[in-house]
């Protein structure tokens, strides 16, 4: 079994997506999901907040250089590629994205990989972790 293949999460909340709350690019995608979430399925937790560092320690993921964002889904929890589609697979608008969970993870994480590794360069960084608004702060778990 690879590194980042899903692992058991009965434990944890379903819809759980754990993020990098520092890069630009991983809070658009939060905000994207956020918008585009309207059953309010999926909550968030930031990797450097008290409880993403903890299940990023659990799951394997570097807190202090994230190389994955993470979904808990129906008791798995899924990584890089497979955690977007796995994500982008339960929203309304971009269902059929799901599909592309039919390529191997050998030619999808690659792709994940090299958005990851410049995701700072490209899209920046932040000093500090988004601030949801009150509207959505329930969904958050910090």
């Amino acid at each position: 079994m690879s590194r980042w293949s899903p692992q058991d999460a009965q434990d944890e909340p379903n819809g759980l997506i754990l993020f990098d709350g520092l890069c630009v690019f991983c809070s658009r995608w939060v905000r994207f999901v956020i918008d585009h979430d309207r059953g309010g399925r999926f909550s968030f937790a930031p990797i450097q907040s008290e409880h993403g560092r903890t299940l990023a320690a659990r799951f394997g993921i570097d807190p202090e250089a994230p190389q994955t964002n993470a979904v808990i889904w129906n008791g798995r929890i899924h990584f890089k590629s497979d955690a977007a589609l796995t994500v982008l697979g339960q929203l309304p608008s971009t269902r059929l994205l799901a599909l592309l969970k039919g390529a191997p993870r050998l030619i999808r994480d690659p792709i994940y990989d090299l958005i990851a590794r410049n995701r700072y360069r490209i899209f920046g960084r932040t000093e500090t972790c988004m601030v949801p608004s009150p509207e959505i702060r329930a969904r958050f778990f910090v």
